[in-house]
């Protein structure tokens, strides 16, 4: 693994991109085991054993007042409104994948609540782990405003699926609406002179405004449906590195 992963840096690929790859590999493990292919004792992840490598470059969160700006930010077009409140919505509910939005039904929905299975982890984890996001205000008014209008509780929240889609169906309208929302996140962060925004750019967000605040890891890594604190930790690494390098400058802000 070790050897892969020089090999793959020196073809110039980034930590990010590495630690795409070889967490797929990972998962080509997972489900050779389950099937009895290899032994488990082949198994080359782990306590002690090899490390998948993250990258920091790509984890810019926005702060509070960025949010704001994002979210009031209108060019008058119902597209620009239509995807720049999902991403908000995303963010709002936990750092929510794009494909587990449009997967949430109504049915999802309980007590002022919503709550669902990371699909990223369903097949892979032995430890399920619901995640349960309180509704705010915002969030409802985003569900009332582009939700499905027909709110039986097999229907899905937002009316981008019908049910009878083949897996193919999912991934390809799942890229379709990820691709439409980063479009118009990169157009309106451009437009405020932020950092790139996209799909990712919501759940580091999410993480990073609860850390600033004080929240606990642990609630944060539940939060995000992690299942050990290591994975969270690894992610809130980039945002500490961040505020490290805000409060250098601190030193030398003499205000001339």
């Amino acid at each position: 693994m070790k050897r892969y992963e020089k090999y793959l840096f020196e073809d110039g690929k980034s930590y990010t991109t590495i630690g795409m790859y070889i967490r797929g590999l990972r998962t080509v493990f997972n489900e050779a085991i389950k099937s009895g292919i290899i032994r488990a004792s082949l198994y080359p992840f782990g306590k002690e054993k090899y490390d998948i490598p993250f990258g920091e470059g790509r984890k810019l969160a926005l702060t509070l007042q960025q949010i704001k700006e994002v979210i009031s930010f209108s060019d008058g077009l119902e597209a620009t409104e239509h995807y720049r409140d999902l991403w908000f919505f995303s963010y709002l509910c936990n750092g929510i994948n794009i494909i587990d939005l449009l997967k949430l039904k109504f049915e999802n929905i309980e007590n002022g609540e919503l709550s669902f299975y990371r699909t990223k982890t369903i097949n892979t984890s032995k430890k399920k782990t619901k995640i349960q996001v309180i509704i705010t205000p915002e969030m409802k008014q985003i569900i009332t405003k582009w939700g499905n209008k027909e709110k039986n509780s097999n229907n899905y929240v937002f009316p981008f699926l019908k049910g009878n889609e083949t897996p193919e169906d999912l991934k390809r309208i799942t890229a379709d609406v990820t691709k439409r929302i980063n479009h118009k996140m990169a157009y309106i962060s451009k437009e405020l002179n932020l950092p790139h925004i996209s799909t990712y750019t919501a759940s580091y967000s999410f993480a990073s405004v609860l850390k600033r605040s004080g929240a606990n890891i642990a609630y944060i890594s539940d939060s995000l449906g992690h299942n050990d604190l290591k994975t969270t930790e690894n992610y809130l690494a980039s945002f500490e590195r961040e505020e490290r390098e805000k409060n250098a400058r601190l030193l030398t802000n003499f205000g001339d």
